[in-house]
């Protein structure tokens, strides 16, 4: 499928707030992000790759979501008027992955009704509607043309991006802001902890002792045109193999259904493709699947890597970080690592994986998404 210029970008998350910060930290890659204790509702601890300096949500009615999206809004401010400015406000859209929204919010304030009778002052049901942060923030970017909400689970983030570069080519709109976002959340932790998905510490990806997923929050915008720029979304596969509920299909066939489709929509093959950027939930499932696709497709010599280690999983928001994370990487000259604890499974087929401070100058990156349902995602993310 057809792609769009990518004219800035911005990203927060547990590795740090804005291009640069988080940049920097992906470039040195040496130790993973600080992780919060969490204390799961059976009374198991486990571990969140949580952001350290975006505070709470303070506005009645408002969620840490919410305020995530403003933020991001916030760091493109000047190329979202660029744009608005060039085409008119009616002629730039917004479009937002996520999963979770204010249900955070809404679950606590639940239990105060529950404790008190009356719902808090300054309660607000719609804050846990999924199109919650997306409206927010086409508000704070004051965008006039269509905006709406994306979520299918985990690639919900990247197939905003996919979305907004259908709108530009569809002439829907001249300009599309959209990404991802997704704050943490007590009911998706406990979810995937009854899935018995959740690792005890910082996640293990494609290692023998993997052991489940690290749940993170952040997310990322993009600001999609057709007019030429430094970098480019070159284009992008979807699928949906309807294997499983919560499980992907063990043979990968709908996620390289979505691959091929995104080298094909480039014009590119597998021998183009510098960089593969992992899913890599390090659950047992995903890995297993994940690695026989990867070697089927490209060998044990094209580098690849899950940085979920560096950010957690942050879920509805994931495709958009990992995008902003391939660019970051492209723009320094490095490629993002697999920080594991070096133990491969036998089971596994063999892929190379990249190695912390590794240098390499690539001119695209593949980066996959999958999730439940069988949603699969892959883009193609390249220079200018």
């Amino acid at each position: 499928m057809g792609g769009a210029f990518i004219h800035d970008f911005s990203v927060r998350c547990a590795l740090g707030s804005g291009r640069e910060a988080v940049g920097a930290a992906l470039a040195s890659a040496g130790v993973a992000p600080e992780l919060t204790r969490a204390t799961l509702i059976d009374g198991r601890e486990t571990m969140t790759a949580r952001m350290k300096d975006l505070g709470e949500a303070q506005s009645p009615g408002g969620s840490r979501a919410n305020m995530l999206v403003g933020a991001l809004v916030q760091d493109i401010a000047a190329s979202i008027e660029g744009m608005k400015d060039r085409y008119g406000a009616g002629r730039v859209a917004f479009v937002l992955g996520g999963s979770n929204s204010g249900v955070d919010e809404g679950t606590r304030d639940l239990k105060s009704k529950a404790a008190n009778g009356v719902w808090p002052e300054g309660f607000r049901y719609g804050r846990q509607e999924m199109f919650d942060p997306c409206g927010f923030g086409a508000v704070q970017a004051g965008v006039e043309g269509p905006v709406y909400a994306i979520s299918t689970a985990c690639t919900s983030g990247a197939k905003a991006l996919a979305t907004g570069a259908r709108m530009i080519e569809a002439g829907l709109a001249d300009a599309v802001v959209c990404g991802g976002a997704d704050a943490l959340c007590d009911l998706t932790l406990n979810g995937f902890a009854a899935l018995e998905s959740i690792a005890a510490g910082v996640c293990n990806p494609f290692s023998a002792n993997r052991c489940g997923i690290t749940i993170g929050e952040g997310g990322a915008l993009f600001v999609l045109s057709r007019e030429p720029s430094a970098w480019r979304l070159e284009s992008f596969g979807e699928s949906s193999d309807a294997h499983h509920a919560s499980a992907p299909d063990p043979t990968g066939g709908g996620a390289e259904i979505a691959l091929r489709r995104a080298l094909a929509g480039a014009g590119v093959g597998a021998v183009d493709i510098g960089f593969v950027h992992a899913h890599g939930t390090a659950t047992r499932l995903n890995d297993q699947m994940e690695a026989g696709l990867i070697h089927r497709m490209f060998g044990d010599d094209t580098p690849c890597a899950s940085t979920k280690p560096l950010t957690g999983h942050t879920l509805g928001a994931a495709g958009a970080v990992q995008a902003a994370l391939c660019l970051l990487a492209m723009e320094r000259d490095v490629l993002p690592p697999l920080l594991w604890d070096g133990e491969r499974d036998p089971d596994l087929p063999a892929v190379r994986f990249a190695t912390p401070g590794e240098s390499a100058r690539v001119e695209r990156m593949l980066s996959l998404s999958f999730a439940f349902g069988g949603s699969n995602m892959a883009l193609v993310l390249g220079r200018g």
